[in-house]
């Protein structure tokens, strides 16, 4: 039975209203829908607990007991109903703060009951608040193990609780009049050992075991992972196989002598590795759409450098996009000066350029004077052509939607070489679900002479002591970052914010003779791009700034990174904050000041920069603590999949076997074309249908 074609509103415990209000807050229409609306855990309801074995630290709980006593206590918001309840061992109270006459009318002081709930203390007597209770008529099954499903607090408002959740999905295998259609060929499941769809499914959500659901969701994540790994490596085997690109041939003068004589520093091994592996890509005849990971500081932009030289060398023109001015404008600066000394003609084109000089820079384009070209969103435009593009370069690549990316594309009547970078490390499992049909390389050393940044956690009541050390580094020369999460005072955030910061830093520091600049996303591009060269040029010593500067800004003078309210920001913008600085020589360092109350979450993210810098480590760390977020998407990679099972940051040995799996099908029936291989075909057709194939585009 194809349950994507069955729809909960027929359900007579859904209806119409229900209907909307799963739509709108589980996306849930449908009854495969709500039957991959899974359980985030189970309780066991296989046994009876006397009242006198109860402690607030057990999880829920079930009794058999009789209600002795029933009361209402309390006036206005704190009104509540108590019912004393007494199973001969022990007392306790059941409460409810709603829903009282529905409550009393179901209960009688002559009648046994099951009681379920999570068992607390309150003025030292036992509680269970809002419990389940059904009246125990000396036939009651053990309910087994029972699912608690996630839910928002618009479906409780609406009675749609995991109770409610949990009828819905009995309500579904009711109606069903057949299995479930499966979803993988009858060899497959026998190879992995997998149960059949249908009793999955089942298993899931009525679970006779714990084992149960241990292998039936095995099953549905490890199905998940294997079809998006299917459509990813079929697409990769399919661009490389049906896409020719230019084939960069010659290694020439333009490469030769920049790295023998213009090199700002010797190369580390993994940036000629990285550069080899480019190299090969681009001699080999196929189109390359390669991504480039490294640290922040840990020398991409030479190696860029170094690819364009070999577009150069082989008659092509080559172009870089960031996704803003200011990071364009310092890409600009970069590759102009490392290759000051060469016979290189390198343009910058963003909105604010001017249009005379856009004139010219399109002639230069379109005649091949113009080799190698920076800029933004600009480059996309119509009206920007080149003579003969072979290699375009994206930089943090993240920022910038597929269907743009894929515009480059258009360009060249042969698609360019494709080079997407990024400085946010992005975790394995990710990598391999967002990008799998990319090939990777990883800059995983620093550049010989940097320096690690030495990262603080301070509190609050150690400004003074914070402020010294500051002073400190700005009486040797240095400059300092003070990054706020707000720009102004907030009604309902407790977090410093950066208009009083200001004042009080140049509070404390222009006296000493020390000017402070000020940026942040409500300034105008224009005093946005002063105050950055004022603090670029030495002209102000400290930049008061929000989070406008955590890409795009390179001080290698600039010491010290002061993050206040840290508590406020993510791991990822932590150290990519924190990569601002450390880009000289000199002994860098990262204070991360908070309150004394920040949650468990927030402390785990402070402990873990204070403890490395190592970037995949934070990423890894960071999707345990945020979960892998919306892979799906236009915007970022195109998967047309969100994930309903599986968790990309505790599944890794699930997500290797669907790798494998899928790889080894492909290996022998790249197209699906075989009879035993029709039904994959036929899934993944159905999975990730859209009228772009996007996942073509880098």
């Amino acid at each position: 039975m194809d349950i994507d074609q069955l729809y909960i509103v027929a359900l007579p415990e859904v209806g119409t209203k229900r209907a909307a209000l799963l739509e709108q807050e589980l996306g849930a229409r449908t009854f495969e829908d709500m039957l991959y609306h899974v359980p985030y855990r189970y309780v066991d309801r296989t046994r009876f607990y006397r009242i006198e074995e109860l402690t607030a630290a057990l999880p829920h709980v079930q009794v058999k007991a009789r209600i002795t006593r029933l009361e209402n206590v309390g006036e206005g918001p704190k009104k509540r109903l108590v019912a004393v309840a007494d199973d001969g061992t022990g007392e306790m109270d059941l409460v409810w703060f709603k829903g009282y006459k529905y409550v009393v009318g179901r209960l009688a002081p002559d009648k046994e009951y099951v009681i379920f709930g999570k068992p607390t203390l309150f003025n030292h007597r036992l509680n269970v608040v809002h419990p389940e209770i059904e009246v125990y008529d000396g036939q009651t099954k053990l309910s087994g193990f029972q699912a608690l499903y996630p839910t928002t607090e618009k479906m409780k408002r609406g009675y749609l609780n995991s109770k409610a959740i949990s009828g819905i999905q009995a309500s579904i295998f009711r109606r069903l009049q057949e299995r479930i259609g499966e979803t993988l060929p009858a060899w497959f499941l026998r190879k992995y050992r997998l149960p059949f769809l249908h009793d999955a499914l089942h298993a899931v959500h009525f679970p006779g075991s714990p084992e149960e659901v241990e292998g039936a969701l095995f099953r549905l994540k490890f199905e998940e992972l294997f079809y998006i790994q299917l459509h990813i490596l079929k697409v990769k085997f399919r661009r490389k196989t049906c896409f020719k690109g230019h084939a960069f041939s010659l290694v020439g003068e333009f490469f030769n002598r920049f790295y023998d004589h213009h090199l700002p520093f010797p190369l580390t091994g993994a940036q000629k590795r990285v550069i080899r592996e480019i190299r090969r890509d681009c001699g080999s005849g196929r189109q390359m759409n390669r991504l480039l990971q490294g640290d922040v500081g840990s020398g991409k932009t030479v190696v860029a450098v170094m690819c364009m030289l070999l577009a150069l060398d082989n008659g092509f023109q080559a172009c870089i996009m960031a996704p803003t001015e200011i990071l364009a404008a310092q890409h600009h600066e970069t590759i102009s000066g490392l290759l000051r000394e060469m016979s290189v003609n390198v343009g910058l084109l963003t909105g604010s350029t001017r249009k005379k000089e856009r004139e010219l820079i399109r002639a230069g384009l379109e005649d091949g004077s113009l080799q190698v070209l920076v800029g933004t969103h600009a480059l996309l435009e119509d009206a920007v052509g080149f003579r003969n593009v072979g290699l375009v370069v994206i930089d943090e690549q993240h920022r910038f939607g597929v269907a743009q990316r894929a515009r480059l594309w258009q360009k060249n009547a042969t698609p360019p070489h494709v080079l997407v970078m990024t400085a946010t490390p992005i975790p394995r499992t990710l990598a391999m679900t967002l990008y799998g049909d990319l090939d990777v390389s990883v800059i995983d050393e620093l550049p010989p002479g940097r320096k690690p940044v030495t990262t603080y956690h301070a509190y609050d009541s150690r400004r003074a002591e914070t402020y010294a050390f500051l002073r400190g580094e700005l009486e040797k020369g240095r400059q300092v970052y003070v990054v706020y999460p707000l720009i102004s005072e907030s009604e309902t955030m407790d977090y410093r914010n950066l208009e009083e910061g200001f004042e009080q830093v140049e509070g404390y520091f222009a006296p000493l003779g020390y000017r402070t600049g000020i940026v942040h996303g409500r300034m105008k591009a224009a005093a946005k791009e002063e105050q950055m060269r004022q603090f670029a040029a030495g002209e102000t010593r400290i930049l008061v700034a929000t989070t406008v500067i955590e890409v795009g800004v390179n001080v290698p003078n600039a010491s010290v990174m002061l993050v206040e309210s840290a508590e406020r920001f993510g791991l990822s913008q932590l150290h990519q904050l924190r990569g601002r600085v450390g880009r000289g020589g000199d002994q860098s360092y990262c204070i991360l000041m908070t309150s004394y109350k920040i949650s468990a979450d927030s402390r785990k993210r402070i402990d873990t920069m204070t403890s490395t810098n190592d970037g995949f480590v934070i990423a890894e760390v960071d999707m345990k603590l945020r979960g892998p977020g919306d892979i799906e998407g236009t915007q970022q990679s195109g998967l047309s999949c969100n994930l309903r099972v599986a968790n990309l940051g505790k599944d890794e040995g699930i997500l290797n076997q669907a790798v494998q799996a899928a790889a080894g099908i492909l290996e022998d029936d790249p197209d699906l074309a075989k009879e035993e291989n029709a039904l994959f075909a036929a899934q993944v057709k159905r999975l990730f249908k859209t009228r772009v194939n996007w996942r073509y585009i880098s």
